[in-house]
């Protein structure tokens, strides 16, 4: 009787396991727990009292380091501290990128919401991609071939 939950478990686990070695889907699974705690933050600083527009610079301050942390870690195993400097450089980059989108859908009448929606994923990728080859690369190792 418990054999089909034991073959059911085993099969749900691995499925798992197969979609978390996906590198770029562990990058957005661990952009919603970055997003979430970004939010979370900047709710504590308003709920504390802040104005607003410190508990944006402290909740976005907090979020890069939280984020490069996530994505370090989780995503592209890398636990190197001395990154932070190009993951804040690609951070930087694609928010000016988003901002500059965001104006020039604008330009064109398309609201804000609507181009957010738009450019979401397309800047997301764009992220991920940056952060591989730039942030978190991994040079001069080569994989040893399968015996």
């Amino acid at each position: 009787m418990l054999e089909p939950l034991r073959r059911l478990w085993s099969d749900t686990t691995n499925l798992v396991r197969k979609l978390w070695s996906i590198q770029i889907l562990r990058f957005f699974v661990v952009g919603g727990v970055n997003t979430a705690f970004g939010f979370a933050v900047y709710a504590l600083f308003i709920v504390l009292g802040l104005p607003r527009e410190l508990a944006v610079f402290l909740g976005l301050l907090c979020g890069i380091l939280f984020n490069f942390k996530t994505y370090g870690t989780f995503v592209f195993r890398n636990r190197n501290n001395r990154l932070i400097f190009r993951f804040f450089a690609v951070y930087m980059s694609t928010y000016l990128l988003t901002v500059g989108l965001l104006k020039l859908f604008d330009l064109y009448g398309i609201g804000s919401l609507v181009a957010m929606a738009i450019i979401v994923l397309p800047v997301n990728i764009l992220t991920f991609l940056l952060q591989r080859r730039f942030v978190f690369r991994t040079v001069g190792i080569a994989k040893k071939p399968d015996a």
